[in-house]
């Protein structure tokens, strides 16, 4: 009987184990709402680069990066913002870089950017051409 009660309670454990190691593994691999946003004070067209998914490592992105980043050129309207999201795993991989050229005649257009994942706001910056927000891999 000793050694069936044994038994019973080491097979318990190890289902525990397994449904906590199944969990972690799950949550480590949660993915993340990452959204890019930039605003203008003034109508510019601006050149923009951002990552669009998460690659595997930076040894990947090096190799391909425009498989997981996207450069293109877009004009904004005062105070519309243009809006890009994603989901990523790991919300480090999330970049934005933006830039523009003095135009004889205009005023700056006194762009910001931010980058929110799961609704909060982790970085942002504002600068009159060109601004870049950015997590931690780069």
């Amino acid at each position: 009987m000793r050694t069936a009660t044994a038994k019973v309670g080491a097979a318990l454990m190890l289902a525990a184990a397994s449904v906590a190691a199944t969990q972690a593994s799950a949550a480590a691999q949660e993915a993340h709402q990452v959204r890019y946003t930039l605003v203008s004070g003034g109508a510019y067209e601006f050149d923009l680069f951002y990552v669009t998914s998460q690659p595997p490592s930076m040894e990947a992105f090096n190799a391909d990066a425009y498989a997981y980043a996207k450069r293109e050129k877009v004009n904004l309207a005062p105070g519309v913002p243009w809006v890009f999201e994603t989901t990523m795993a790991d919300p480090n991989w999330a970049i934005l870089q933006v830039s523009s050229t003095t135009r004889g005649g205009m005023a700056a257009p006194n762009a910001h950017c931010d980058i929110a994942v799961d609704g909060q706001v982790l970085t942002q910056h504002d600068d009159p051409y060109n601004v870049r927000c950015q997590l931690g891999q780069w």
